[in-house]
């Protein structure tokens, strides 16, 4: 199975979505999918336990895509051998009367995940430039100074909230927060396909919502502003990956193997070795527990 094509799904210049494959198989059967995805996220795992051990950086992976593009199962199946005091998710909503209460930044930082850990974050701070800049009404509920009505969410607004949430990502890459971003690409007919499986399988009917309809009829306007939002923000310190997502298994496989690999050129990230007068007297203390034996 040849995965090296993965290195083209970084956002490394200006993209057009309408150009980006949705589509990927890597020319292998879904039994060869998963098998290599129990690989890698095995691998995960246990470089997880270096994080943590090392504690000097923490890992933020950041998942957007349409409905249905498979964030949750996708969170279930690549962190399935992590620690589960290892990894952190986060599913962003409506935001509550608490979040309301602060700016709309917030509720995202305090999420960050700490020292030796991974956070994932299921929709992510980017919802304030794709959902509010599809539904601009939305920012009214922001109760910000000087917006006081639809026609002052401009682009000047929309150009100053990018450089804020630039600032955000470098500020805490500079800290320590090694940040993935991925969008998981979803062709509309697919969509449509996952919606309609939604509807005939009694157990998946609780996802189904009519508002999944409306949102759909916007999909031009969606496609629109994540291409502006992934131009905008994709930058060395915190890059876009477009992973097509059509094929679930091999999306999983996609985020999975770009996180080991990106990860892996961390050569600081390793074990801290043993205090010196430790390491001089393993052979001892071995020896007193084996003493213990009745």
């Amino acid at each position: 199975m040849d995965t090296s094509k993965i290195i083209s799904f970084k956002a490394e210049k200006a993209v057009q979505l309408s150009q980006k494959s949705t589509y990927e198989d890597f020319g292998a059967t879904d039994k060869e999918l998963k098998k290599e995805l129990e690989k890698v996220r095995e691998a995960l795992g246990e470089f997880q336990d270096t994080l943590y051990a090392h504690g000097k950086y923490g890992v933020l992976v950041c998942l957007q895509g349409m409905d249905t593009a498979g964030k949750d199962s996708l969170i279930r199946e690549v962190f399935k051998d992590f620690n589960a005091r290892g990894v952190v998710v986060h599913s962003f909503k409506v935001p509550t009367e608490l979040e309301r209460k602060h700016d709309y930044l917030w509720r995202h930082y305090i999420a960050l995940p700490a020292r030796g850990k991974f956070g994932v974050f299921n929709r992510t701070h980017y919802e304030n430039v794709l959902v509010t800049r599809v539904h601009p009404e939305y920012i009214l509920g922001e109760l910000l100074p000087d917006v006081n009505s639809v026609e002052d969410v401009d682009n000047a607004f929309w150009d100053k909230r990018f450089e804020q949430i630039n600032d955000f990502e470098r500020h805490i890459a500079e800290n320590g927060t090694i940040v993935f971003k991925f969008f998981l690409h979803l062709s509309k007919e697919e969509q449509r396909q996952r919606l309609l499986r939604r509807l005939a399988l009694k157990r998946k009917n609780w996802k189904f919502s009519p508002g999944d309809l409306d949102e759909r009829k916007l999909w031009d306007q969606y496609q629109t502003y994540y291409e502006d939002a992934i131009n905008r923000t994709s930058k060395a310190h915190a890059p876009w990956y477009i992973i097509p997502a059509d094929n679930k298994k091999a999306a999983r496989l996609s985020v999975a193997s770009i996180l080991l690999q990106e990860l892996k050129k961390y050569k600081d990230i390793r074990e801290p070795e043993l205090d010196d007068k430790i390491k001089a007297n393993l052979d001892a203390y071995k020896q007193q527990l084996e003493n213990e034996k009745e």
